[in-house]
């Protein structure tokens, strides 16, 4: 038996949408001369205290990450907390705290992001009650490859993008995490996870042609959808003959008693590059999505625009699909 949410979930069905990219993008930008001056993307997104906060990655030019904290009372204009809430402290991570998520469950928040030593990538987890302030807990699947069953070239180990579910289902907390395939892990405490086994992703590439045939990988944390199933927005990549990339965005559902089973998929992207700063920048062509909220009746979905600057995406609810339907 699942459980019963302990709250009325935000209205949401699958698929989440549409959402409509905000015409004054980018919403936050590169500043000054030091540790945000290069590139600023990639956002976790949660509400607290009536506000949207994005915890989001910035660098300066010589890529080594952290994680910068920003707030808004409507969702799109923000402002920074002057220095970063997360930096490298530790080997694994010397250069790069990079690609936050971000949840809330009974007042402490459980934030994971990637550990970057410039050879393996490394999921990792923190947790804060005020988002300023984050106690490291480190890697969380050492030795894990989710680029498994195509890691040819992918250095073990490896792994990032952990999503997790704030309802606990059956007395358990769920995660869902990986970039390459998508797999799900358990946790009793939300600090201890024990992912599914290595052969077991739940999602690989899709097939070749479509929009994922590169690679796939969580976006936000999942959500409940209003009838209580668990929606899980998912980033996609294709890779061509170049070199380059082209990332674009896509829906999972699941039912809670069958989390590893994919419900039902979106078969195409519902954001993908379309403006300047989408299709140009450090990695061109690159809509990413990490941040979604519920705020003032609209969703959130915040993204990276080609590794340079953030965006956001916005779904008013009730807004029907047809209704931006090009004649």
């Amino acid at each position: 038996m699942t459980e019963t949410p302990p709250a009325p979930v935000p209205p949401a069905q699958f698929p989440l949408g549409p959402f409509t990219p905000y015409d004054g993008n980018p919403i936050l930008t590169p500043q000054g001369d030091g540790w945000e001056s290069g590139s600023v993307y990639n956002p976790a997104a949660i509400v607290k205290d009536g506000k949207v906060v994005l915890l989001y990655r910035a660098h300066a030019d010589d890529i080594v990450s952290h994680v910068g904290l920003a707030t808004s009372d409507d969702g799109i204009h923000f402002e920074r907390h002057p220095e970063p809430v997360l930096s490298p402290s530790e080997p694994y991570e010397e250069f790069g705290c990079e690609d936050p998520r971000v949840c809330e469950i009974d007042g402490t928040y459980y934030l994971t992001y990637t550990a970057w030593d410039r050879s393996n990538a490394q999921l990792c987890l923190a947790t804060s009650t005020d988002l300023f302030t984050w106690e490291k807990h480190g890697p969380l699947f050492p030795g894990f490859n989710t680029f498994e069953p195509n890691a040819d070239d992918v250095p073990t180990p490896w792994s990032k993008a952990g999503g997790i579910l704030a309802t606990p289902i059956g007395g358990r907390y769920l995660m869902y995490f990986g970039e390459g395939s998508i797999y799900h892990a358990w946790s009793d405490d939300l600090i201890h996870w024990t992912p599914a086994p290595q052969d077991e992703p739940l999602m690989l590439p899709t097939p070749e042609g479509t929009f994922g045939d590169f690679l796939v990988e969580v976006g936000p944390q999942p959500i409940l959808t209003s009838n209580g199933l668990i929606l899980l927005i998912h980033n996609a990549a294709v890779k061509y003959d170049d070199g380059t990339v082209r990332y674009t965005s896509g829906q999972l559902l699941f039912h809670p008693d069958r989390p590893a089973e994919i419900m039902a998929q979106m078969n195409y992207p519902w954001l993908e590059p379309s403006t300047y700063e989408d299709q140009h920048g450090l990695v061109s062509n690159v809509t990413f999505v990490e941040g979604l909220v519920h705020f003032k009746d609209t969703w959130f979905a915040y993204y990276g625009q080609s590794d340079s600057t953030l965006g956001v995406a916005t779904y008013r609810v009730g807004t029907s699909w047809s209704a931006l339907a090009t004649p």
